[in-house]
């Protein structure tokens, strides 16, 4: 069973950030005075705005999907889940994600002894600084904390800089897991073994 977190805390420290995937110099995993902590309840809105806008200028959703709706509401998805938000040295936020424990009912391709990594979303003009990297290493910092042995997700196919973030960490290919909501939307899934 895992720890309750502490909200307050940030997960990362500001200086310096958490460490890039494997080989990546530890000059940190974003950009200096960026700060990934557990998301307020008054940054929710915000956090959905980030988000749908994220998706939307990426080209992987059009601008009136169910899924987009689902985006834009964080408070549904925190039941089980670590909601996280990324601010910069200003205490902007330019992004955020969403880490999903094995009891959590947001669970959509990992295994019951696995944590999960859900619409991970980077403000548009923060995009390329590192702020992926640092949410994805907040990710695993608490899945390896919880003890969990894997972090599976699933990433839209069209979206290649998230593939090649992914795959940098050292995340592989599960096909087996891979999965469409829709069939517009193929979802193809990765894992990454943490034991």
């Amino acid at each position: 069973m895992r720890e309750p977190t502490d909200p307050t805390r940030p997960t990362a420290p500001t200086a310096p950030a958490p460490a890039g995937p494997p080989g990546e110099a530890a000059t940190g995993g974003g950009p200096a005075g960026l700060v990934v902590r557990t998301a307020e309840v008054a940054e929710y809105p915000a956090i959905g705005r980030l988000t749908v806008d994220a998706y939307v200028a990426g080209g992987h959703l059009d601008g009136d999907s169910d899924y987009l709706r689902a985006l834009g509401d964080p408070a549904s998805r925190t039941a089980g889940c670590d909601l996280l938000a990324a601010t910069d040295r200003t205490g902007r936020l330019v992004g955020s994600v969403v880490f999903v424990h094995p009891e959590s009912d947001q669970r959509e391709v990992a295994a019951p002894d696995e944590g999960e990594i859900r619409m991970l979303a980077v403000a548009p003009d923060a995009q390329g600084a590192g702020v992926g990297t640092a949410l994805v290493g907040a990710c695993l910092d608490r899945a390896r904390a919880a003890g969990y042995r894997a972090v599976a997700l699933c990433v839209v196919a069209s979206n290649e800089g998230a593939h090649r973030l992914y795959r940098r960490f050292g995340f592989v290919r599960t096909p087996e897991r891979d999965w469409e909501p829709n069939p517009v939307v193929p979802l193809l899934a990765y894992r990454l073994a943490l034991a």
